[in-house]
């Protein structure tokens, strides 16, 4: 029965992922489409239009910026994780540390702050909640929690080159357990 429940609770959370992730593919706005149709329409015209990319591709490549994370501007950096050393250990925000659930330490977001975090190598993306301070090493921009790392796949490796978005409190809240992965 409870290897029924953890199927279950599987499914369910990768469901509502692949959601998540369609709802968020800037192409399936109309907008997007209608602008991808311009954009077609230009290349057709001109051979050398399809050749050269366009001024609006080089500035959405180039969204790295300084200090925190907003709706608006992204911030581009290194991410690393912490785990096991510090499970069950009071966090900044008072709770204690659970290395299973997907949160994150940040210099200056306000505690409680969702952060959409997306590992630029692979592509993979994750909501997590700001419940702690830090990273406190080099110029690493957040330090995930084991779980969060693990979806993301930055475990192995240590650190990562991520990209963090603020975005509203989601409706519903994934965890390590979600996944099987305790």
């Amino acid at each position: 029965m409870r290897g029924n429940m953890k199927m279950i609770a599987t499914a369910t959370a990768l469901v509502l992922s692949v959601g998540m992730a369609a709802a968020s593919n800037p192409g399936t706005t109309k907008a997007s489409s209608s602008a991808a149709q311009n954009s077609t329409k230009t290349a057709e015209k001109s051979p050398k239009a399809a050749t050269q990319p366009s001024a609006q591709a080089e500035t959405s490549s180039k969204v790295a910026h300084l200090g925190k994370p907003t709706k608006k501007k992204p911030q581009i950096g290194t991410a690393s994780w912490y785990g096991g050393n510090f499970q069950g250990k009071p966090t900044a925000s008072g709770e204690p540390y659970d290395m299973y659930q997907f949160t994150a330490a940040h210099r200056e977001l306000p505690m409680g702050s969702w952060l959409k975090v997306t590992n630029m190598r692979t592509g993979k993306w994750l909501i997590v909640r700001i419940n702690d301070r830090g990273p406190f090493v080099g110029d690493r921009i957040l330090d995930l929690s084991g779980s969060a790392a693990e979806m993301l796949d930055i475990k192995a490796r240590g650190v990562g080159r991520v990209k963090l978005e603020v975005v509203d409190e989601p409706a519903i809240v994934a965890n390590a357990s979600s996944f099987a992965l305790e």
